[in-house]
């Protein structure tokens, strides 16, 4: 599955953008080319011909020798000079082309730009889904949690190593740091989301994101986790409707163990 990132995309299509500005100019230097390969074959033509039957013959010429068909017409010595000269120039013109614009397309940068094309035509035909803030430790058995449940998840991850493997575990990958990336949850489709849950041990990080989200879905159910309960009002007050305080789960697991055994 491919991920959507907010950084190399921006140089890939820089690099892109490269890439067709030198299309261009070698497509109009390939053209300059055939028309002065037609005109100086019309100029050398001494046959009866009136001047648009020796260009049209010149241009036909010119087609041939650079799409190599090689049906061309008769030449006389001087045609032949002059089209070994053209022949040298299409050579080095297509050497030129080579070193212009072999790997560009190629390029991580310009690959990542494509594969987030391809993610944003997925993710704009997302709604009803679960967003997951990171994709380490409990964050990731929770997504598989929640996929395993049947609903799709969108896994929101800043290390490049962690979101590759979510991506490799079929995830729907946005890579980037919310509050560092503008729009992030906006591309993860935050506003028509189900749900959000957010797992990192941030405490200020995770009060950014869930007032964040609050506000950029009013219904939307935010689960995160907290260390005490002033923490947890906190979260609260910013929007979250469920929060887990995990030093109180931990107390209440280790007491039903003792009290069921």
């Amino acid at each position: 599955m491919p991920i959507y990132r907010f950084v190399q995309p921006r140089l890939g299509r820089g690099r892109l953008d490269t890439w067709r500005l030198r299309t261009f100019r070698m497509v109009a230097l390939l053209a300059a080319l055939i028309a002065a390969c037609a005109v100086g074959l019309a100029i050398l033509d001494n046959s009866d011909r009136d001047l648009q039957g020796k260009l049209m013959l010149g241009l036909w010429n010119a087609i041939n020798l650079v799409t190599t068909l090689g049906d061309f017409s008769e030449f006389d010595a001087k045609q032949r000079g002059f089209m070994l000269f053209i022949m040298l120039g299409v050579i080095v013109l297509g050497a030129y082309s080579m070193t212009q614009l072999t790997g560009i397309l190629s390029s991580e940068a310009v690959v990542a730009y494509k594969e987030n094309r391809d993610m944003e035509k997925v993710l704009d035909k997302l709604s009803d889904h679960a967003v997951v803030i990171g994709y380490i430790g409990v964050a990731r058995t929770l997504a598989r949690s929640l996929r395993d449940g049947g609903l799709t998840v969108v896994v929101v991850e800043r290390d490049e190593r962690a979101a590759s493997i979510a991506s490799d575990d079929g995830f729907l990958v946005v890579h980037g740091e919310v509050g560092v990336d503008d729009d992030l949850l906006l591309k993860a489709r935050i506003d028509v989301a189900r749900s959000l849950f957010v797992t990192s041990d941030d405490a200020n990080g995770n009060l950014a994101i869930t007032l964040m989200a609050h506000t950029l879905n009013a219904k939307l159910q935010i689960v995160v986790s907290g260390d005490n309960p002033r923490w947890g009002e906190m979260f609260r007050r910013a929007g979250a409707t469920h929060v887990l305080i995990s030093d109180q789960l931990i107390a209440e697991a280790m007491a039903r163990a003792v009290t069921q055994s």
